[in-house]
């Protein structure tokens, strides 16, 4: 459910910064869902054949878009209209009302670096290759995005950088950099945001076609999801139920912006950005964080049965402290979901509110459920969750 959220909720953003290019540079008033439903049939198509984005092609987008990023960040600290200040960097900017919300929108920022586990069979040492990329994608990424948010106040001003981010949203980089470094790089950083995001609704897209398929094929869900195509072995059904969902909720936020009336401050255009974007990668980050949660928990209980030759640290510190600091953030954004809706502390709640966590809450609990339903009725079929099958023996189209 998380994982859905989060790949829906991208294409809020893709619709609008595609939207808004094609308006800028060739006056295509074209409405924000329409690049959508093209994208959501690329990365249909791509998705039951099995074409992935190589690495060598995601590793240069991925160092041209952090060679743009330091452009920026050069061009910010040289041209910082109210001088070079640490005033964002201060604790007294965190700890503020709505802290839950930074939280939420901070760690869905981070996702896709859990993701390293799973190639875990293909590494020489898992135990070590596997930790190290992972620590040190963390640790790059914090870096980076902490001298680049510092970047955007500097660019703007510390008194201004507010007011500018409602005003323009994602375009605030672009058109900095139109206006202080040339308009040939402001184009290219903005095709490179597009392709980002592309790839970004590629791999996650896969990552919910497979737990789709993972699940039926082990009986979880439905075994028609495990079917598979002879040629590709592309995971077919997950994939098209992927599709969509992808579909009707696009479609549901197309109709709803007929006359949706902007915050203050806020252009119409921002709809997509606003509301689908914010409202469903946000979701869910708050069931990922509950997730990552009980999985550290579930650390502590696992190597209770065995060491496996690990020390206290892993087998039980870090877990629990992980646990413990993944809970408090937890509920820090569930106090304050209700910022990431509104954008103002002090906003009442909507029913929205309680809506959008209550979806990813509710399917943890009701797969709990069913769980306990299945090791009571199936257990053989309980005993292979997580264990899986050898994938020739899924169902072929």
């Amino acid at each position: 459910m998380s994982y859905n959220a989060m790949q829906i909720g991208v294409y809020g953003l893709f619709g609008y910064q595609v939207a808004s290019l094609l308006n800028t540079k060739f006056g295509w008033d074209l409405p924000w869902w329409l690049p959508i439903i093209v994208c959501i049939a690329i990365v249909g198509i791509l998705g039951v054949n099995r074409v992935d984005l190589s690495a060598k092609v995601l590793g240069v987008l991925v160092a041209l878009e952090f060679l743009v990023v330091i452009v920026y960040d050069i061009s910010a600290f040289v041209v910082a209209p109210e001088g070079v200040s640490g005033q964002a960097l201060s604790p007294s900017a965190l700890f503020v009302p709505g802290i839950g919300a930074v939280f939420a929108f901070g760690i869905a920022a981070f996702m896709g670096f859990e993701g390293a586990a799973i190639y875990g069979e293909e590494a020489k040492d898992p135990k070590r290759t596997v930790a190290r990329a992972t620590y040190t994608a963390v640790a790059v990424i914090a870096l980076f995005y902490a001298l680049s948010s510092w970047a955007m106040t500097i660019a703007s001003g510390p008194s201004k950088v507010i007011k500018d981010s409602t005003e323009q949203g994602p375009n605030l980089i672009f058109s900095f950099l139109e206006s202080n470094v040339g308009v040939l790089i402001s184009d290219i950083a903005q095709v490179l945001f597009i392709t980002s995001l592309f790839a970004s609704l590629v791999s996650f897209h896969n990552a919910v076609a497979r737990y789709f398929f993972s699940l039926g094929r082990e009986g979880v869900l439905p075994s028609w999801l495990a079917r598979v195509r002879t040629h590709s072995r592309a995971p077919w059904a997950g994939s098209l139920t992927q599709t969509v969902l992808a579909l009707v909720v696009i479609a549901a936020f197309a109709i709803a912006s007929v006359g949706w009336v902007p915050p203050k401050g806020a252009p119409a255009i921002l709809f997509p950005v606003l509301t689908l974007f914010s409202w469903l990668t946000n979701t869910g980050a708050l069931g990922l964080v509950l997730l990552m949660a009980i999985v550290s928990f579930a650390v502590v209980g696992f190597f209770r049965r065995s060491s496996h030759g690990l020390g206290v640290w892993q087998r039980v510190v870090a877990p629990v402290v992980s646990g413990i600091g993944l809970t408090v953030v937890f509920i820090l954004i569930v106090v304050y979901f209700n910022t990431l809706l509104t954008s103002d502390p002090t906003a009442p709640p909507s029913a929205t509110t309680f809506l959008l966590p209550a979806i990813v809450i509710l399917a943890g609990v009701v797969g709990i459920a069913w769980g306990y339903i299945l090791k009571r009725r199936n257990p053989r079929v309980y005993a292979q969750i997580g264990h899986g099958t050898e994938e020739q023996n899924a169902p072929e189209l």
